[in-house]
């Protein structure tokens, strides 16, 4: 006959002791709350920035540009082309500011005084000096802005009053409005 092997008895867990089950059960429980509330979290700022937009703040639409004797004559001038994407020119005939946005898919065109013309990098489109469109897919002339004398002298070129370019139209006989004459 032979000897019968039986386990020995299993420790019986003390009262308030933490088993292994309980533990993991804490440990789940503790993560998942953890996660809900976090997910609950980045929600909740999500929908709190809903009502707080982003503000962007541009350029206003009027500056000064400075005195007229600071444009030599027969000059385009593009120290606010990246501020306020203008183009100065001065012409014996007066001042005028351009827009400096291509008429074919608003690209920002760059003066190359060797050629007297303004180029479009990206699709080749160019523009006289007086904005005027000649070669490439432009549509039409570049835009031009209100340029005026303000108080104390100084050039006051405004962004809110434009005079768009029409196709095949000389925009100096178009708006003779846009040009300050001095």
């Amino acid at each position: 006959m032979a000897a019968s092997v039986t386990a020995p008895p299993r420790p019986q867990a003390r009262a308030g002791a933490t088993t292994r089950r309980k533990f993991l059960t804490d440990i789940f429980s503790v993560i998942g709350w953890g996660t809900f509330w976090s997910i609950m979290g980045i929600f909740g700022w999500m929908f709190a920035r809903f009502f707080f937009p982003n503000v962007l703040f541009e350029p206003p639409p009027a500056f000064e540009a400075g005195y007229p004797h600071e444009y030599p004559v027969g000059s385009v001038d593009g120290r606010w082309k990246e501020r306020y994407n203008v183009w100065i020119v001065h012409e014996p005939y007066g001042f005028f500011a351009l827009d400096g946005t291509c008429t074919h898919l608003g690209c920002k065109p760059n003066w190359i005084e060797v050629e007297q013309k303004f180029k479009c990098p990206c699709h080749g489109s160019g523009f006289r000096k007086d904005g005027m469109n000649f070669e490439g897919p432009a549509p039409r002339p570049l835009d031009r802005y209100k340029i005026y004398l303000g108080e104390g002298g100084k050039l006051i070129v405004d962004r809110s009053v434009k005079f768009p370019g029409v196709p095949g139209k000389n925009s100096n006989e178009l708006y003779p409005q846009s040009i300050l004459r001095i």
